[in-house]
């Protein structure tokens, strides 16, 4: 009778990897949500026509309808209505970018692309963020060109102001991107997409104060402007700018109105954060329907 020799196996004392599945798979889905937002950037990249359009709209806002209104605008102070509504025009210039980039989403549903990216092994959530990022992304660095223009309506150049106004500008086109693309999971043809968009998209723009100071509204229109998911990428925008001037009592109570929710004083800071809680709401329920309908 032979004996057998037996060995000693091995034990390992490092750390055990218990979820590389579920790492891996995460790393997969970023991958696959910036190869959707590159996608987007290298659209813009193809469509110089398309940038150079939106950009001539927020310059005739600004110069044109900005000094003819100036004379009839009190602004309560030597402040001048170019330099009070250069906030405004700033965010409403990543409006309609943000919002047809979330409603292309139906372009790409007509001409296959969709199709090819739904065979694709990643979650459609993933493809719903890389059309919000690369949406807002989009709309946000074509506002640069506006932002270098800040001197030319007497507004100081600052960092620190810079930054602020991206800030802004990222989490409200964020927000319009994600908006658009919820519609485009309900809607199946562009030419439906192009008058819903236009109904959504002009009530935000004029009910966010971008184009008029909100204090001293009437009741309604003031809940309005309150329920407006822009007023709070407007007001804060406002307020970081002309709080860069020296503006006089009279000027700050007509312009810079501090917004209220039951009596509350909302601070800028809660005002952004409900911009994200409402981005994260709108893009959730898009990922939730587009899962359930494509």
């Amino acid at each position: 009778m032979t004996s057998r020799d037996t060995t000693d196996r091995p034990v390992q004392t490092g750390p055990i990897d218990l979820l590389p599945e579920v790492r891996n798979d995460m790393s997969h889905q970023l991958r696959a949500t910036w190869v959707v937002t590159r996608r987007e950037l290298l659209r813009l990249k193809q469509d110089k026509a398309r940038m150079v359009t939106m950009m001539l709209q927020p310059l005739l806002f600004i110069f044109v309808m900005g000094t003819g209104l100036g004379s009839i605008v009190d602004t309560g102070g030597g402040t001048s209505f170019r330099t009070f509504l250069f906030p405004g025009v700033l965010a409403t210039s990543v409006l309609f970018t943000a919002a047809f980039a979330g409603i292309s989403l139906v372009w790409d549903r007509e001409f296959g692309f969709l199709r090819e990216m739904m065979v694709a092994p990643i979650s459609r959530a993933s493809i719903i963020w890389g059309k919000c990022l690369g949406g807002a992304i989009v709309a946000t660095g074509q506002s640069l060109v506006l932002i270098a223009l800040l001197g030319t309506v007497g507004i100081p150049y600052s960092p620190v102001l810079i930054v602020e106004l991206i800030v802004c500008l990222f989490f409200g086109a964020l927000l319009l991107t994600g908006l658009g693309v919820l519609l485009s999971t309900r809607i199946k043809t562009i030419q439906a997409a192009m008058p819903i968009s236009q109904l959504l998209i002009m009530p935000m723009m004029f009910l966010s104060g971008s184009l008029f100071p909100i204090a001293g509204l009437p009741v309604w229109l003031a809940v309005l402007t309150r329920l407006n998911p822009l007023t709070y990428i407007v007001q804060p925008m406002r307020h970081f700018t002309l709080d860069s001037l020296s503006l006089t009592a009279a000027e700050k109570e007509r312009l810079l109105p501090v917004i209220t929710w039951f009596g509350w004083q909302v601070p800028l800071g809660v005002q952004l954060l409900t911009v994200v809680v409402i981005t994260l709401g709108l893009v959730t329920l898009a990922a939730r329907i587009f899962r359930t309908t494509e």
